[in-house]
């Protein structure tokens, strides 16, 4: 155990997201996703029974959000529904990243296969245990000024 970090927060989490520079993607995604195939033989973790809140949850609690990229959070539209609708999963996402200082404009929702396309760039996928279809969340990493 560490002290003050999530113990969501694995060690094999943990050394992929240190491992992440700036600018880099870690995807959020639901225990449906196809995961393996598009990793495309990048690490997958997966933390079966969590929710894709509590798994953002964690992740953003040691992963600062790029200030400099337009929407450094985003979520996969749920297919023939209206612009603006999100599930309760989506809608969790975007008020953690309410909650760490940005607006609704910087959370993009992407249509489902270029989301899919999108994942191939993740450096990592951390697999939840979310059950709600459409539960799935992409984080760009920023840099930590000292």
């Amino acid at each position: 155990m560490l002290k003050g970090i999530d113990p969501l927060l694995t060690p094999e989490l943990l050394m992929h997201l240190c491992a992440m520079g700036h600018g880099e993607w870690v995807a959020v995604v639901d225990a449906n996703f196809t995961a393996d195939f598009l990793s495309q033989g990048k690490p997958v973790v997966r933390l079966p029974g969590q929710s894709l809140e509590r798994v953002s949850r964690a992740v953003l609690s040691v992963l600062p959000l790029a200030v400099d990229v337009a929407q450094p959070a985003a979520f996969m539209h749920v297919c023939q529904s209206a612009p603006g609708h999100r599930t309760a999963a989506q809608q969790a996402v975007v008020e953690l990243v309410l909650q760490q200082g940005f607006k609704e404009e910087h959370v993009a929702p992407v249509e489902r296969y270029a989301f899919y396309e999108k994942i191939k760039t993740a450096s990592v996928i951390v697999q939840s245990g979310e059950g709600t279809a459409y539960g799935n969340a992409l984080f760009c990493k920023g840099v930590i000024l000292l």
